[in-house]
């Protein structure tokens, strides 16, 4: 019978042997961040799998990420560590329904959240991700700007760039969406010392309580860096964990706890397991026009961002 520890070993051990890099997104769980080459947000993992020398990447993520590495990385063979997990938010859209929009909104610039399908990227002109949207659309030459599908980043961004005309459409990660201002109310009143860290996916009224807003990894960063000895974080739950064991001398407690992704669970260490021994996952197949087409509102993202 594996222990974590025992598992962990035979999957540094296979993952070396396959020449297979492993990828976690911040919202995995620790077991499985500490076997990941690489650990962080979509479009970072994205970038660091086009960097690796392995020709197999294994993504312990979400559909979506997945799809972005195999687009940034077409000659590599992507794995999907869970067949299931996908992105509630990055499915609220079809390729149709985008179509419309932009019968609605002529002349306005179509700007998509990262955590899109890769369907949907190609019919939109940038990308952005949590990190960089207020740069990217600061920098757009556009003054209209339709901004999908996560309507609380989108007014996150406008709020942070008011010098441009975003208009919103209803959508976003229903996680996030999920805390609430009685959930700020209730634990600043538990814990009155902690600052609220809490990321631009909740809606409005909670980001107007928050003493920081920023993607997880900012979040991460800044509870890092901060002389508090005590954080509120209105993320995905994992990240307590995280930084929990990142910064012992601290406390960190959930801002609510329900802000749980489902489909990020879905990963086990064991389903790593066996995908490092060819046994599991899904690999991504994505056609030339679609990844061709999608590339483009990527670089176009990393054109500004940068």
């Amino acid at each position: 019978m594996y222990t974590t520890k025992t598992l962990q070993e035979e999957i540094l051990k296979q993952k070396k042997e396959q020449d297979l890099c492993i990828l976690a997104h911040a919202y995995q769980s620790q077991d499985i961040w500490e076997i990941a080459d690489y650990v962080g947000d979509s479009y970072g993992l994205s970038r660091k799998a086009a960097q690796a020398s392995q020709k197999t990447i294994l993504m312990c993520g979400v559909r979506f990420m997945a799809e972005t590495v195999k687009i940034l990385s077409p000659d590599k063979r992507v794995i999907l560590s869970h067949p299931q997990a996908g992105c509630p938010m990055a499915e609220q859209m079809s390729v149709q329904e985008v179509m419309e929009l932009k019968k609605t909104y002529p002349g306005y610039a179509l700007a998509a959240y990262v955590n899109t399908t890769a369907e949907l990227k190609t019919v939109c002109d940038i990308c952005v991700t949590s990190s960089c949207a207020v740069d990217v659309i600061r920098h757009m030459e556009n003054q209209n700007i339709l901004f999908i599908p996560d309507c609380n980043l989108g007014a996150w961004t406008a709020s942070q760039v008011p010098e441009k005309n975003i208009t919103l459409v209803s959508g976003g990660c229903p996680v996030h969406a999920g805390i609430t201002v009685q959930d700020v109310q209730a634990m600043r009143a538990a814990y009155p010392e902690a600052l609220v860290l809490v990321h631009p996916e909740c809606v409005p009224q909670v980001t107007s309580l928050a003493d920081f807003v920023g993607s997880t990894t900012e979040i991460m960063d800044y509870a890092k860096q901060s002389s508090a000895a005590a954080f509120l974080i209105g993320t995905e739950n994992s990240i307590v964990q995280h930084l929990q064991f990142a910064c012992q001398d601290k406390r960190f407690y959930a801002l609510s706890k329900n802000c749980v992704c489902h489909d990020m669970k879905l990963t086990t260490l064991m389903d790593v397991y066996r995908c490092v021994c060819g046994s599991g996952g899904e690999e991504i197949v994505l056609s030339k026009e679609v990844r061709q087409k999608a590339r483009q509102c990527l670089d176009a993202m990393l054109e500004l961002s940068q």
